[in-house]
């Protein structure tokens, strides 16, 4: 396994992760943001990972609508997962991390059947370029994230895999343990996130080592799994994002998951 970090697409962005000895950085380009822009930069990134000697583990997009009212398929956002697997493929990244929103307006069956249409063709897109695809399973307008959608879509494409990060399922009260030992096989990436949950509500996201989190376990379950991929820090909480407080946290998750990485 590799240890990363989530950083803007920016030389300080790869600064900061050699500062910490990460092997690699990790783009969300969400909605909001403009993927044009993005895409227009991948040159000057391209120079960058190899002037720092940090890889580019994986691109996501969060956030977005591919699915309209009438489960038709957002010829836009379509494009625009296309342009972010290119630049997958450009940049050596060997992830495209996405999702699908659900459509209240339509039956669970017409979701799950337009998602199947959407992350078919991203995935037979990335199969093109050396690419592969995976749903993250957080909960931001997406709902192909846990053990109901999985079954469906994940099994209906055995190329689709799993963006994984605990944090999401403690806070929708789930057992994350279960969850890793059903389904990580089907991993792709993986974002270490604390959870802090206080009488059953999500208080802060702190540091891996100071949360709810059993990360010996949840390694052990990666291990079982025989997942050898990514590890992808997400520093998530306000307090814990900037100056001397947010760098000594991102030490802290660094010690605390590289006590059991054995490989």
């Amino acid at each position: 396994m590799k240890l990363g970090i989530i950083e803007k697409p920016t030389e300080k962005g790869f600064e900061h992760a050699a500062k910490f000895g990460l092997s690699f950085v990790e783009y969300c380009i969400n909605i909001g943001q403009d993927v044009d822009e993005f895409v227009s930069r991948i040159k000057e990134l391209e120079k960058l990972s190899a002037h720092y000697n940090i890889a580019v583990g994986a691109i996501g997009r969060w956030g977005t609508d591919k699915v309209d009212k009438n489960g038709l398929l957002i010829e836009e956002e379509l494009q625009n997962s296309y342009k972010l697997i290119d630049a997958c493929a450009e940049l050596g990244a060997g992830v495209f991390n996405t999702g699908v929103n659900y459509v209240e307006e339509l039956s669970y069956y017409s979701n799950i059947t337009a998602a199947i249409q959407y992350l078919e063709k991203v995935c037979q897109y990335g199969e093109k370029k050396g690419v592969r695809t995976a749903t993250y399973n957080c909960r931001w307008n997406n709902f192909v994230h846990s053990d109901r959608a999985w079954t469906l879509v994940q099994g209906h494409l055995p190329q689709l895999g799993i963006k994984y990060d605990s944090s999401h399922c403690i806070y929708d009260h789930g057992n994350y343990l279960e969850e890793m030992k059903k389904w990580g096989k089907r991993f792709y990436h993986v974002h270490i996130k604390g959870a802090l949950q206080i009488g059953g509500e999500r208080f802060d996201d702190p540091p891996a080592g100071l949360d709810l989190t059993d990360w010996g376990a949840f390694m052990g379950c990666l291990y079982a799994c025989g997942y050898d991929g990514l590890l992808s820090l997400e520093p998530h909480s306000a307090i814990w994002k900037a100056g001397e407080l947010g760098e000594k946290g991102i030490a802290l998750s660094i010690e605390t998951i590289r006590k059991y990485m054995l490989r």
